[in-house]
């Protein structure tokens, strides 16, 4: 059994809160996956766990064996031998087994499920009163202010129906509203496409509308139950639009585009709750749905009109926008220079854009700004895991341009500002190009576990460049040997004896004596660690040496 270290509870309480976000009882998925690792914990299938410094190693005894790794920081970069891709039930059940040595899983469990329930039943309400609303009305004809009057109704009675709702309340019944809407849709494809434009759009507005009445609108609750919403939206209007924008609109679609086109201007309005979803969606329709000269001249104009200085962040990205769709890019690049660091994430929108049409010198400026500009926005990011994933987009459109143009010198800029967020990818690089050197320094500066490194690398760096491995290893021994357990000692000893060769094998050994000598004399009351060496060997060969 193993021994759990002293500073590893609170790491793994932590760690708790952290799949208690990532994994969303509400999502089916997520509720199948918790209930076969809970079975796998409780069967007792989790055998040789030991606690590393960072992290959790297991072996789950499935219907194959299969090796777990946890990073206990960072959930969300664990791994397993198994084919799953993602967090899968070997995880979770090597995970559990370590967390019950420091609380209750089954409480955990509990407390994770409790809104899934509440929430299933106020989705059978919705879906009660989605049926309700659809006796009452046949679909929908071709009249816009129908529609929104439509719209208006189900969102009223349905979401807010049975009392303010509770925030993971909300996505049930929001998802149940959306399916009342695809009712509703006329039954002609080309019109029931413009029909589903109006509906995420208006209901994108009535959405954001609704956290900020209720108090849903800050960055926790968002992103939980309300942003996969918007996501949702967006994804689906960006389908319809496809649809629609390939093809050619009869003429009676005038007057709807420009209902529609008015109601857009909402979702630039300040201070919305929905951040950058909604203001994707206007610059989605402005790009591929409203292509009329006129409207776009309005409505930059209608921008400009606030005057400097007096526009909120969703109208100066609004009119960066427009200014890009007129091909004013220099102007464009001067005025998003001008915002604020934490603005930098709108600027995918455009590079995605410039990617899919291979437009790689308008591309230029705005990846230089980008890379210039990573280590201040991730500074002012913060939070670990949210930095990690911008840095993971970042460094692809970075990539993407940088390949295409042969500018690898900008990818290492890219790299080396964005660390440590791109430990991983900057450590590819290095490795790749046999910078073994700098890969070493970069392991040890920024700390590391012996067993992250892959069986592969080592072996190649074992061949091509040994002394490498020298810092890496005395590292990794001295933090094995400060956890103070039999499991730690046994790893330290293993990783001693591969020192050993290494030394011998670059004809060091005088090196290798005195540091293990010293080693012996640093951890004399260490009996547990020097009965491994013991056993291992080392202590005969250093005296018989």
């Amino acid at each position: 059994m193993a021994v759990i270290p002293e500073n590893q509870a609170p790491i793994l309480k932590e760690a708790a809160s952290k799949l208690n976000t990532l994994m969303k009882p509400e999502v089916e998925e997520d509720a199948r996956l918790v209930q076969k690792g809970l079975m796998l914990y409780r069967q007792g299938t989790v055998h040789h766990l030991k606690y590393m410094v960072k992290s959790i190693w297991a072996t789950v005894q499935d219907v194959t064996p299969v090796r777990v790794y946890i990073n206990v920081t960072d959930p969300q970069e664990s791994s397993c031998t198994c084919p799953a891709g993602s967090f899968c039930r070997h995880r979770l059940a090597a995970f559990f087994q370590a967390y019950s040595d420091v609380a209750s899983v089954g409480d955990w469990v509990e407390a994770w499920r409790k809104p899934a329930k509440e929430s299933l039943n106020a989705e059978k309400w919705g879906l009660q009163k989605a049926k309700d609303l659809v006796k009452k009305d046949t679909r929908s004809g071709h009249d816009y202010d129908q529609w929104i009057a439509s719209f208006t109704e189900s969102f009223s009675e349905i979401m807010k129906g049975q009392g303010d709702p509770k925030p993971y309340v909300v996505p049930g019944l929001f998802r149940t509203y959306v399916r009342r809407v695809e009712v509703s849709a006329p039954l002609e494809a080309v019109w029931k496409n413009l029909y589903m434009i109006a509906a995420a759009v208006y209901s994108f507005n009535l959405l954001s509308e609704l956290a900020r009445e209720l108090g849903h609108d800050d960055d926790v609750t968002m992103d939980r139950y309300y942003r996969p919403l918007f996501e949702d939206l967006f994804n689906d209007a960006e389908e319809y639009i496809d649809r629609l924008a390939f093809n050619t609109m009869p003429f009676s679609f005038d007057a709807f585009l420009e209902k529609i086109k008015d109601e857009s201007v909402g979702l630039t309005i300040p201070d919305s709750a929905s951040g950058y979803e909604r203001i994707d969606l206007y610059r989605l329709l402005w790009e591929k749905l409203f292509k009329n000269a006129s409207w776009r001249d309005d409505e930059r104009a209608r921008l400009e009109g606030f005057g400097d200085g007096k526009r909120d962040i969703s109208e100066e990205i609004a009119l960066v926008h427009q200014l890009i769709l007129a091909k004013q890019d220099q102007e464009a690049m001067k005025r998003f220079a001008g915002l604020s660091v934490g603005s930098l994430p709108f600027m995918f929108y455009w590079l995605d854009g410039f990617r899919a049409s291979r437009e790689w010198n308008r591309m230029a400026p705005f990846i230089e700004y980008l890379v210039g500009q990573l280590r201040n926005y991730l500074k002012h990011l913060g939070e670990y895991y949210t930095c990690k994933k911008f840095t993971r987009y970042a460094l692809k459109l970075v990539g993407a341009y940088t390949r295409e143009i042969g500018r690898g010198e900008l990818y290492d800029r890219a790299l080396a500002q964005a660390m440590p967020y791109s430990f991983y990818e900057y450590e590819d690089s290095l490795f790749e190009k046999k910078q073994y050197e700098q890969w070493s320094e970069l392991y040890s500066y920024f700390g590391f576990e012996y067993n992250s490194i892959s069986n592969e690398r080592i072996k190649v760096l074992a061949k091509e460049a040994p002394d490498v491995l020298i810092p890496l290893y005395h590292q990794m021994i001295g933090d094995l040997v400060e956890m103070k357990n039999r499991s730690s000692y046994k790893q330290a000893a293993r990783l001693l004896k591969k020192l050993r060769t290494i030394y011998k094998k670059l004809k060091r050994m005088t090196e290798w004596e005195a540091f293990f000598d010293k080693l012996l004399i640093r951890t004399k009351r260490l009996r547990a660690f020097h009965e491994e060496c013991t056993r291992s060997k080392l202590i005969e060969v250093a005296e018989a040496e």
